[in-house]
């Protein structure tokens, strides 16, 4: 059955005459040259469903609080460097 050129429903290019695919996003007769084929296999969420995304962001990152800010040995570590600091400082201060 020859048929002329048409437009592929998918990607919008034009497909040659007797084409059995389309050439630029290979959309063809088994696919049934559908808009939403292209996705299959993709394991989207259906259009009804909604998307959670509290939910993604703990299977995606785990579950549990996330801890910010320095922990307790930075912040002593720091003043012990501090301290050390000034105190080279100031026996250099004296000295002269």
């Amino acid at each position: 059955m020859a048929r002329g050129p048409f437009i592929c429903p998918v990607c919008g290019e034009e497909v040659p005459p007797n084409a059995k695919a389309c050439p630029e996003c290979g959309a063809c007769d088994k696919s049934g040259w559908s808009s939403d084929r292209h996705a299959d296999g993709l394991d989207l969420p259906e259009e009804e469903d909604e998307f959670d995304y509290d939910k993604f962001l703990g299977e995606e990152f785990g579950q549990g609080p996330r801890r910010t800010g320095v922990p307790v040995l930075w912040w002593i570590i720091a003043v012990i460097v501090l301290f050390a600091f000034l105190a080279m400082s100031l026996h250099t201060f004296v000295r002269m």
